[in-house]
């Protein structure tokens, strides 16, 4: 995650909660705040593993993504103003 992301969750118990559900989300496939052809393409990437994995969530403090590379190198969860 990013300082922002991670001071922000030092700072908020409540924002951290909504990153918890975030992950489960995320980990879940359900790749929140997307239209159908994003939330499509992430399905593809899961399935064919060839291309990364963008999802996005409405919190508290504003619109977080969840990416992944495409070889699964790293997830990094964001603001969308750090994007």
């Amino acid at each position: 995650m990013t300082r922002t992301i991670n001071n922000t969750i030092a700072d908020d118990e409540q924002f951290a909660k909504e990153i918890m559900q975030v992950l489960r989300k995320y980990q879940n496939c359900d790749w929140g705040d997307l239209d159908k052809n994003d939330w499509q393409m992430n399905d593809d990437a899961i399935k064919f593993g060839n291309d990364r994995v963008l999802a996005a969530y409405r919190t508290s403090k504003g619109k977080v993504y969840v990416i992944t590379e495409a070889d699964s190198s790293a997830t990094t969860i964001l603001f969308s103003d750090e994007y």
